[in-house]
């Protein structure tokens, strides 16, 4: 059975990370793992932007993401390192993981709805593709998997 020292959770603070969150915390808990929760100011969206809103922009979505984290931490009785990065989001979680001798990175996915769904997201895929960590993708469950009412 492999052994857990240090997970990091990944979080955009968006629903879709939440059941990943759990899953990661429960995988610390059993194997008494050092928890690092790290949200990225995506730099490409933050140029997207137009010129005149671009501190704003990059100001409220670190805000977002000091409230993402906090979530995070708030949902464990354990000790949450945090960490804000800028930069390309699968390269800062990448690099993040290995800087911090990382066990494994845990994630959700996050699928676009209606037919053109799909099964991991951009963000997610590159991970995985590239990070020499372990990675836990966790989707969200839909109502019905949940068993709440339609």
């Amino acid at each position: 059975m492999p052994a857990f020292d240090t997970i990091v959770i990944a979080t955009d603070g968006s629903e879709s990370v939440r059941r990943a969150v759990d899953v990661a915390l429960d995988l610390a808990e059993r194997f008494d793992a050092a928890v690092h929760a790290l949200y990225v100011v995506d730099e490409g969206e933050v140029a997207a932007s137009p010129e005149q809103v671009r501190e704003e922009m990059r100001d409220a979505l670190d805000d977002s993401g000091r409230d993402a984290l906090e979530s995070v931490a708030s949902a464990t009785d354990r000790s949450v390192t945090t960490a804000v990065r800028e930069g390309r989001p699968a390269t800062e979680i990448r690099e993040y993981a290995v800087d911090n001798d990382a066990d494994l990175v845990a994630m959700g996915t996050r699928g676009r709805h209606g037919e053109n769904r799909f099964l991991i997201g951009s963000v997610a895929e590159r991970v995985v593709r590239t990070c020499p960590v372990p990675v836990l993708t966790v989707r969200q469950l839909e109502a019905e998997e949940r068993g709440d009412a339609a």
